[in-house]
């Protein structure tokens, strides 16, 4: 899995793409037509429009959010958050857990169990977007 980052021009884009193509042609691989895009990271900076410009990758979802500065000023970024299918996958395993039918536990032994696996969810997620990871983790609660 790749991705590449390139200035906007849509000759040097395609140039790249070719190159990578032709690349991996040469160690008997090729690019697969679907999964490869050419994304636009739109932002405050970047006006133009285009039919891409959102992305997954690693767990995580590429694409223009709403952001805070430092200043309290509002902007648009091409920011990552965890995606829509990492946070399902999230709750399905919380939900395997069965917490509700664990009463006969206390709660340190239940948080033995919960505690690793959450911080590392945190750990990884929550490095870009906290907000989007907490909302998943809600529904621990």
């Amino acid at each position: 899995m790749f991705v590449i980052h390139v200035g906007t021009g849509s000759l040097l884009v395609q140039a790249v793409k070719e190159a990578l193509g032709q690349r991996l042609k040469a160690c008997e691989l090729e690019l697969h037509p679907e999964k490869s895009k050419i994304v636009y990271c739109k932002d405050d900076n970047r006006k133009d429009t285009y039919p891409n410009i959102k992305f997954n990758f690693l767990g995580f979802t590429f694409r223009p959010r709403r952001l805070k500065s430092r200043l309290g000023n509002y902007f648009i970024g091409f920011t990552p958050a965890v995606s829509n299918k990492a946070a399902k996958e999230l709750r399905t395993v919380m939900r395997r857990w069965a917490l509700h039918r664990r009463s006969n536990d206390s709660l340190e032994e239940l948080a033995c169990v919960v505690n690793p696996v959450v911080r590392g969810w945190l750990n990884y997620f929550g490095t870009f977007n906290k907000s989007a990871t907490h909302s998943t983790l809600n529904h621990l609660n």
